[in-house]
């Protein structure tokens, strides 16, 4: 921590609190890493008490657990727990799309055509981390144009989970099929066709989980 930070100690807890949260999303910390509050504060050169609050409202969040023995160590979510994320998922994105639609602004149009063309080039390379870095993404530009801050809240809850879960799990809904399922979802936004962009969202989650459900 930067001495700036630490003469605001208001600060600290939020600053961990993103920091270990950004850690378990992008996988530097894996799925039943142990967060030891000691050596937490150790590595951050901060008291114990921000280093606790930041992991109890992670364990809120479902993004850590408390455990028996260890402490709280960073969740492992089941196959079945998946599934039921991608229940809720399928509805929340159709929804998001749809909104996104009716305020449908250019500006999405062009940030969603640039990461479906690097998606692509990452999909044909077989890059599977930074696919499901594009994946993430561009479901969050459509989740900020529907500009439904209480659909939001919810969804970055639901696609934080998946992001753990799926960096553990070795199925995949294929990455070039992923491509193309952003490409109706694009074009249907696109074409200011509401009811058009919630189906194909709700298709594209309505795959996924279908596949999971399989797997199961």
């Amino acid at each position: 921590m930067t001495s700036s930070l630490q003469a605001d100690p208001q600060r600290v807890g939020e600053v961990l609190y993103k920091t270990l949260r950004d850690r378990i999303i992008s996988g530097e910390l894996r799925p039943g890493t142990r967060l030891s509050v000691p050596a937490l504060a150790e590595e951050f050169r901060v008291s114990r008490s921000p280093v606790r609050d930041a992991v109890i409202r992670l364990v809120q969040e479902n993004l850590a657990a408390e455990t028996m023995n260890r402490g709280a160590e960073v969740a492992r979510i089941s196959r079945a727990e998946l599934v039921s994320l991608y229940e809720a998922r399928e509805v929340l994105e159709g929804a998001v799309a749809r909104l996104a639609t009716e305020k449908y602004e250019a500006a999405l149009r062009r940030s969603l055509l640039a990461l479906l063309t690097e998606h692509r080039t990452v999909a044909e390379q077989g890059d599977f981390a930074r696919h499901i870095e594009l994946d993430a993404a561009f479901h969050r530009e459509i989740r900020q144009a529907a500009k439904s801050p209480v659909l939001s809240r919810m969804l970055d809850g639901v696609q934080s989970r998946v992001l753990v879960a799926m960096r553990s799990t070795s199925l995949t809904g294929g990455m070039v099929q992923a491509v193309h399922d952003h490409q109706a979802i694009f074009e249907a936004i696109g074409s200011g066709d509401p009811e058009a962009a919630e189906e194909a969202a709700r298709a594209h989650i309505h795959r996924l989980k279908e596949l999971l459900r399989a797997a199961d």
